[in-house]
């Protein structure tokens, strides 16, 4: 950011190193500690939405790394912390997303973590320990991963692109998310389910989708991958003229954003 006085700067610098800090801390205990006989320790929206025992230990970590350092700062995290903040920053996190990725012994999993200075995010990281990779941000600083600057892909015609999505796990709310993939299917080149929001957005960060889109998504789901899409070149939103949010949440290189957002207005994919 070209307009940041030596203090703003200063402290995006300090929560971007404490921010790789609890990802790469937690990201290690989840790939290195995972249990050979992982199981679910609890559900929450419904009986596939499964917590297990190193979400809470991720969690854990977490909350004790950053309210030593920063105290005074608030909390939002997927497994039920939460605190306000007394310093304007506050930290979104999802210490384990792609939980059932997790259990079943799949690569697509990931921790997010960002810091929100008075409501807008403007550092994030998500590390994604095993596929060997770390996604970063800062706002007007670009996104990278392992290190290497990264650029959303040039925007194909409207019938080539790869879209990603996910769906929602109460079964009635599913049955229309179907619905509406059903009809979106034919018009692209293909649909991509990776289980994992924050993953997917870093994915369309690095080149590797052409758009996502998913609704019902939570602020822990979206903060970094969301920053990390932008600074790599994606616009974001919900629907037409709305910021993304747990209604609906498009993300997608220029080009590939309007076609994908006003057809799943079409569709209606903002509502079960």
């Amino acid at each position: 950011m070209s307009d940041q006085t030596a203090p703003e700067a200063a402290l995006l610098d300090e929560l971007l190193a404490l921010a790789l800090e609890a990802a790469r801390q937690a990201g290690t205990l989840l790939h290195e500690g995972r249990p050979a006989d992982l199981g679910v320790a609890a559900t929450k929206s419904s009986p596939v939405d499964v917590v297990t025992e190193m979400d809470l230990a991720s969690e854990k970590l977490i909350v004790e790394l950053i309210s030593g350092r920063r105290p005074q700062d608030g909390y939002l995290g997927e497994e039920g912390t939460e605190r306000p903040s007394a310093s304007g920053v506050r930290w979104v996190v999802d210490p384990l997303d792609g939980t059932v990725n997790y259990l079943y012994g799949q690569p697509n999993w990931g921790v997010s973590v960002a810091a929100e200075l008075d409501g807008e995010v403007l550092v994030a990281v998500v590390a994604a320990p095993a596929r060997g990779e770390l996604f970063q941000a800062v706002r007007g600083r670009g996104a990278q991963r392992d290190g290497q600057a990264l650029t959303v892909r040039p925007a194909p015609v409207w019938g080539q692109a790869l879209v990603a999505t996910g769906f929602n796990y109460v079964q009635p709310v599913r049955v229309h998310q179907a619905g509406v993939l059903h009809r979106l299917m034919p018009e692209v080149r293909d649909i991509r389910r990776g289980g994992a929001a924050a993953i997917d957005l870093c994915d369309l960060a690095a080149g590797r989708l052409d758009g996502y889109y998913e609704r019902g998504l939570q602020p822990w789901d979206l903060a970094a991958g969301g920053l990390i899409a932008r600074e790599a070149g994606a616009l974001t939103g919900g629907r037409p003229g709305t910021p993304a949010s747990g209604e609906l949440v498009v993300a997608a290189a220029p080009g590939v954003f309007e076609p994908l957002q006003a057809r799943l207005e079409e569709l209606g994919a903002w509502h079960d």
